[in-house]
């Protein structure tokens, strides 16, 4: 079978291997489609902080079931399905107390380990959970949705409420989403006006072009008469951005971190203190993300099918990351092809 590598930054290749076996408790699966993350997409541009060479990427797709043996979970052969990428150890203090998602020994697939990007892969079965029919393509962007919004889940985010969201990217995207099913007023900043334009095409009450810090806090002051937005949302992994949500924070507010970088902040932290501010990270999903937004998006009330900008088919893989890498403000969602 033939499987895409990213040997170094900046060197994608398509190279051949064997087909896997799966062991007992493993299905084997026939990749569908495929979605280029953000991570994948530093994966590539060497600024990824959790990633070792070389890599086969990928954690967000849509398969179907090959080969299955019996199973507790009504797995069959011929089923479309995705499945959750984060691998726990099951052992660690974060484990022990069911919080999977941030095990202290995570391995999310394309990152800490090998990942989906090939024509076939194996999975634990209690990993894979049933399409109920939703398109494959719909289906390869559930992972992405639930790391959104197990963070607007994280901030308990209220009807009524107003949100920022900064970082029009996907996951600032998806997570625009699920705090308007959440029934929030919601915003999205960034410095990109293609994006903020594409990100209007969600339901977002508004967009915010982010200039400056100025430009943004007149925005901020303007929307909620000064008081500061209820929940901030991060979703980019920058010093500045992060900065933003700090500042754009009402008095109590809650303050989101998604976003994944390597820099470090300077911020004066007493703002933390002074405005009481709950900040939470937010790490990977949970089972019952996945099986909420395959259910949300089967009954239509989150419109994630438009996130979908770009399709390559995988021998063209190469080509996808370089035109994402130099077009990154054109392209939310850019999906592979494996069919």
């Amino acid at each position: 079978m033939k499987a895409i590598r990213i040997n170094a930054p900046g060197e994608v290749e398509l190279i051949e291997m064997e087909k896997p076996v799966p062991k007992k408790g493993e299905a084997l699966l026939k990749l569908l489609y495929g979605g280029i993350c953000g991570g994948d997409l530093n994966t590539y541009r060497g600024t990824l902080a959790y990633v070792s060479y070389p890599r086969i990427p990928g954690h967000e797709f849509s398969a179907e079931i090959v080969e299955v043996g019996e199973n507790e979970y009504g797995l069959k052969a011929g089923m479309i399905v995705t499945a959750n990428p984060y691998f726990n150890c099951g052992k660690c203090y974060s484990c022990r107390r069911g919080l999977v998602n941030c095990c202290t020994g995570n391995e999310t697939m394309g990152v800490q380990r090998e990942g989906a990007f090939a024509q076939y892969i194996t999975m634990p079965v209690e990993r894979i959970y049933d399409g109920k029919g939703l398109d494959p393509k719909l289906l390869a962007l559930v992972e992405p949705f639930c790391i959104s919004y197990h963070g607007v889940k994280r901030a308990a985010v209220k009807r009524g409420e107003k949100v920022l969201v900064v970082g029009a990217g996907t996951i600032g995207v998806f997570a625009a989403v699920a705090a308007k099913a959440a029934g929030a007023q919601v915003y999205i900043s960034d410095v990109a006006e293609d994006k903020l334009e594409y990100a209007k095409n969600f339901g977002v009450d508004g967009a915010i072009l982010n200039e400056s810090a100025e430009v943004l806090e007149r925005a901020v002051n303007d929307i909620t008469d000064g008081d500061g937005f209820d929940v901030t949302i991060e979703a980019v992994g920058l010093p500045d951005t992060f900065q933003n949500c700090i500042d754009s924070a009402c008095f109590g507010g809650r303050v989101v971190q998604i976003g994944i970088g390597k820099k470090n902040a300077d911020f004066n932290f007493t703002m933390i203190q002074k405005k009481e501010l709950n900040i939470l990270g937010s790490r990977n999903a949970f089972k019952d993300d996945f099986i909420e937004l395959i259910e949300l998006i089967r009954s239509k009330n989150a419109d994630v099918g438009k996130a979908i900008t770009d399709l390559y088919k995988f021998e063209d893989a190469a080509r996808a990351f370089e035109d994402f890498k130099n077009h990154p403000g054109k392209s939310l969602k850019v999906m592979l092809d494996f069919t």
